[in-house]
């Protein structure tokens, strides 16, 4: 009795691990017959998920993952197009829809990112936040404005989510693409100063250029141009690309 008293704990512990387990399998969008071997091979079953799945998401940084996307992208542009797509079309998970959306975005298929973030977001998930920008995003690229302002409409009602940076930055897009000026002025203007990037410094000051304020704008990218000094080698493309966005915007006005 003692020893089977002791054992109770131990098999709780199990269960709620698995239980949790379960849950970021659903919630990260998996390929399900993880589910299966979290449950029914407990605890081995979960184990092998940490270790798979959990651990190098856990054990990577942001950092490093954006470097080997970047070196993977320089060498082969499409490769990870590919692969997504084909991870899509082998196991169609909203996680996969995801990722083949991301990957076209990347190469500027903006059409075809905003069908696969709407086919994803049904059910269960259609008031995902990740969804939703993305489509948000995608319907802005296709100057779908009014599209895209209803979608961050259904976004901002999650008090957390909707209120990101990148989502605050995405409904300045929407409103200036609307014509609510004022709005769209004092959403760019706070992602500008929450986004640690370069993207929400440059949409502003190409904003700015837009609406008449050419003064603020060559003082926005005079800062750019003194922060890409100071940045690191590997992401200094980057930087340099929306400085180029917002001096053109400048240039054009």
């Amino acid at each position: 009795m003692g020893l089977l008293g002791g054992s109770l704990p131990l098999i709780g512990l199990s269960l709620i691990l698995s239980i949790a387990l379960a849950v970021h399998v659903v919630r990260t969008g998996r390929e399900l017959f993880w589910l299966w071997i979290i449950l029914i091979f407990q605890p081995l079953g979960g184990l092998v998920y940490f270790i798979a799945i959990v651990l190098p998401d856990l054990t990577r940084g942001q950092t490093a993952q954006r470097l080997e996307r970047s070196a993977r992208a320089a060498l082969d542009p499409l490769r990870e197009y590919r692969e997504a797509k084909q991870a899509c079309e082998d196991t169609p998970t909203v996680r996969n829809q995801s990722r083949l959306a991301h990957a076209a975005t990347a190469l500027g298929r903006h059409e075809e990112a905003e069908r696969l973030y709407a086919e994803a977001a049904q059910g269960i998930h259609a008031e995902d936040p990740a969804l939703l920008l993305g489509r948000a995003n995608a319907l802005l690229e296709l100057n779908r404005g009014p599209e895209a302002l209803a979608v961050l409409e259904r976004l901002t009602r999650d008090p957390s989510e909707g209120h990101t940076p990148t989502a605050v930055l995405a409904l300045g897009r929407a409103y200036e693409a609307v014509g609510r000026t004022a709005e769209a002025d004092a959403a760019l203007a706070e992602a500008a100063q929450r986004m640690p990037g370069f993207e929400g410094q440059a949409r502003y000051a190409a904003f700015m250029a837009r609406n008449g304020r050419k003064a603020e704008a060559q003082a926005a990218i005079a800062e750019m141009d003194k922060r890409l000094t100071k940045l690191a080698a590997q992401f200094r493309k980057e930087g340099r690309h929306w400085r180029d966005l917002a001096a053109k915007a400048l240039a054009e006005g």
